[in-house]
């Protein structure tokens, strides 16, 4: 607390000496600017760094930010320049250093505008001349694993990130500099370095992919500095020519550049968005790209309003910030959908830039001001000051994450996300439904898969990616060669898998021109909550329907999900459908081997990384599995017959550097089947106290599970439980409509309903 005083003191100290510093001398006399425009414009701005001045030393989230920000550009400082020849990929010394320098010029240059300090300034003008000496001597990176190699970076994306950064340091600074010096970097660095993300390398500035978001970003901040209104229009509509074959792909397999395709940043707000705010590529490159969009746009509003940028796509950019913040689990971990480093949050410096740009452009939501109290730091510029200000006045309330279903496609028609969530005894139960189109090159072949979430922890996990970000050891930090072989195929997600091939038989060109559909997301009734969703392309001939409800019922002590998986097919095939879940198996009910010796599933489409651990069958109908993890169990119940076979596997197969997470799944196999169900139901029950060592409500809740009717319109699943008390799930497969009237017979009982399902107590 006394640090913390001191720091403020030090802070409003710092302000009495303002009227009378250097710096402001030397600004006037660089006033004669080589352009019109008053600097800084861009994020920073005249008026808004008055207020921030006049507020000091009163708003105390936006003063600790400030003392944290100032302590570790002082240390910086203290440290001297190092702009070392780049050699290295992401992780190694080389590429971190130049990341660190991009990350401090952009604070140095906003310490210098709000503390008046030149010694900010002056680091920040010594360091851009040192880049301007070597950029023009700089040859490719000599890394070649990228097909957009940059300069400073192994790849152009990361220039692109350095620029959109230092754009924001040299307008904090362009008064401080000469007209000489302003002429130097522009010439030697920064007009060369633009050239060099667009002109020359157009595969990579003139497509829609979060790569190009950064590059015309960056080219347009750096535009709006220097106040060259030609550049800023190819960073808002790409290059007019750039001679790129249209079959041509990147690294990830996905094609540059559709024939006819827009391109520049406009392009990229209009395609990849959904109405809804959903970013295809999904959470975890959202997240990424949110940056460039939301600064450049902000830069934008506020150098060139009449765009109304903000206002662009009915205001898509605002809306995906709350879209993107309900893609989080409990702990504001996002879902890691697609390609996704599991642990990445709305802590991230992209989404503290998200939530204060959202709040002070899109309406003051004051549930946002809860994100960011959480987040524990602010932007210094006009929106964390807004934060800020109104989390000291007491305005928050807490942002409360609904059920929510997200679409997907350029115009919300190519499938979706839903995520269901109820309340438990003690923590949040929440599902995640993907059926969305491919997303671009980071999507993966998981049709209709799910995962599902007790508070933060994982029940039912997606994998994610298979790379080890910025850690060198791992294949330089970058994408490992099993996000091809296992993540991305469908055997890694909890879906349908055909023939041991993965959907559209892992065909890039093919899945991307698909996409599920929903069929039902109904959330009106808190107690049970359905989503249902269809898909027809993946395996030509077959069709999926998958359905799950996340239901409350009084005689269980938390909501339970009920799966249901219908398949139709022209042929006889064989279907695998695995649960991969975290923690300690307990238990089964039917018997299983183990073998001496671990063999692969399988040879290819990802069964080639899974150690087959047990095989088993269960003659009961039934094939239960019960497991422990983090003080709680839970339990699996499938309808089963006594041919199909039931497999535990282990991911690690054919994994000689260990890039693999060795975690278990449980798998049910149907052979020679042409139609058929799949019939789960998970529950989450019980706790475990290791200091009294004792386990309650430790077993399951189910005794019976039955399909009791089906036919190519209906299904009828009776859950009967250990008490004696049955229900009844009833489901119309082929008509939607909420209003229409359904009826079947079975035995001799009739079942009537309106709309698309209905949940049946049958004796309590």
């Amino acid at each position: 607390m006394f640090l913390k005083n001191k720091i403020q003191l030090t802070l409003a100290t710092l302000l009495v000496i303002v009227s009378s510093c250097k710096a402001q001398t030397k600004e006037t006399s660089n006033a004669k600017k080589i352009n019109n425009q008053e600097h800084p414009s861009l994020i920073l701005t005249k008026g808004g760094v008055e207020k921030i001045k006049a507020q000091l030393g009163t708003v105390p989230l936006f003063d600790e930010t400030l003392a944290k920000v100032k302590a570790e550009v002082d240390a910086e400082i203290l440290n001297g320049i190092e702009v070392p020849i780049p050699k290295d990929y992401s992780g190694g010394y080389t590429h971190e250093r130049h990341k660190k320098n991009f990350l401090i010029l952009q604070k140095a240059g906003v310490l210098y505008q709000i503390l008046d300090d030149e010694k900010y300034a002056k680091y920040v003008k010594d360091m851009l001349l040192e880049y301007a000496k070597i950029y023009p001597t700089l040859p490719i990176h000599p890394q070649t694993r990228s097909y957009a190699r940059g300069k400073l970076f192994w790849q152009s994306l990361n220039d692109s990130n350095w620029l959109v950064y230092v754009s924001q340091a040299y307008d904090c600074v362009y008064n401080y500099l000469t007209e000489k010096e302003h002429n130097l970097l522009e010439k030697d660095l920064f007009r060369p370095f633009a050239k060099y993300i667009s002109v020359d390398n157009p595969k990579f500035f003139n497509r829609v992919h979060n790569h190009a978001t950064w590059g015309n970003a960056a080219v347009g901040m750096i535009a709006l500095v220097m106040d060259d209104d030609k550049l800023l229009e190819t960073a808002l509509h790409g290059l007019k020519k750039d001679n790129i074959d249209p079959n041509e792909k990147d690294d990830d397999g996905a094609f540059i550049k559709k024939k006819g395709q827009k391109v520049g940043f406009l392009a990229n707000l209009e395609e990849p968005f959904s109405p809804d705010g959903y970013f295809t590529e999904g959470p975890y490159y959202q997240r990424y790209a949110m940056y460039p969009f939301l600064v450049f746009s902000e830069a934008l509003q506020n150098v060139k309003p009449e765009l109304k940028i903000l206002e662009y796509k009915d205001a898509v950019l605002l809306k995906s910030i709350n879209t993107l913040l309900n893609l989080t689990d409990a702990d504001g971990n996002f879902f890691p959908l697609n390609d996704g480093q599991k642990g990445m949050s709305y802590y991230s410096r992209e989404l503290v830039s998200a939530v204060d740009i959202g709040y002070y452009f899109g309406g003051k939501q004051t549930d946002l001001l809860s994100i960011a109290k959480d987040q524990g730091e602010v932007l210094l510029d006009d929106t964390g000051l807004s934060v800020a200000m109104g989390i000291r006045d007491g305005l928050e309330t807490p942002f409360v994450k609904k059920s929510i279903n997200l679409s997907d496609g350029k115009n919300g028609d190519e499938g979706g996300v839903a995520i269901l969530r109820a309340e438990g005894s003690k923590e949040e139960l929440t599902l995640v439904l993907k059926y969305t189109a491919q997303g671009s090159s980071h999507g993966h072949y998981d049709k209709l898969s799910f995962s599902y979430y007790e508070g933060g922890n994982e029940v039912i996990q997606d994998y994610g990616m298979a790379r080890f970000v910025n850690i060198q050891q791992k294949g330089g930090g970058n994408y490992l060669k099993e996000n091809t072989t296992w993540a991305k195929q469908t055997i890694a997600h909890n879906t349908i898998n055909q023939n041991e091939t993965s959907d559209f038989n892992g065909n890039f060109e093919i899945g991307n021109l698909n996409h599920s559909d929903k069929y039902l997301f109904d959330v009106s009734n808190p107690n049970i909550q359905v989503i249902s969703a269809t898909e027809v392309n993946a395996y030509p001939g077959t069709e999926l329907h998958r359905t799950m409800a996340l239901i409350k019922a009084a005689n269980f002590e938390n909501p339970y999900l009920l799966d249901i998986y219908k398949i139709n097919s022209k042929t006889e095939n064989q279907y695998d459908l695995p649960y991969y879940y975290l923690g300690q198996l307990m238990s089964t009910n039917f018997k299983y081997t183990k073998p001496d010796e671990l063999k692969p599933l399988g040879t290819k489409s990802g069964y080639q990384h899974l150690w087959v651990e047990g095989e088993g069958k269960s003659d009961s109908g039934l094939a239960k599995i019960s497991w422990f993890n983090k003080e709680r169990f839970y339990s699996l119940t499938s309808v089963v017959s006594n041919k199909d076979d039931l497999i535990f596997t282990r991911i690690g197969a054919h994994d000689p550097d260990f890039n693999l997470r060795n975690d278990p799944g449980f798998m049910i196999r149907k052979k020679n089947s042409k139609d058929s169900y799949f019939v789960s139901l998970l529950e989450s029950h019980g706790h475990y106290d290791p200091v009294n060592e004792i386990a309650t409500n430790a077993f399951s809740n189910i005794k019976n599970l039955n399909i009791v009717f089906n036919n190519d319109d209906y299904i009828a699943i009776s859950i009967k439980t250990e008490n004696g008390n049955t229900s009844m799930f009833l489901f119309s497969f082929n008509d939607n409509s909420k209003t229409s009237k359904h009826q079947i017979k079975i035995e001799d009982k009739t079942y009537d309903w309106i709309g698309v399902y209905q949940l049946t107590e049958i004796n309590k």
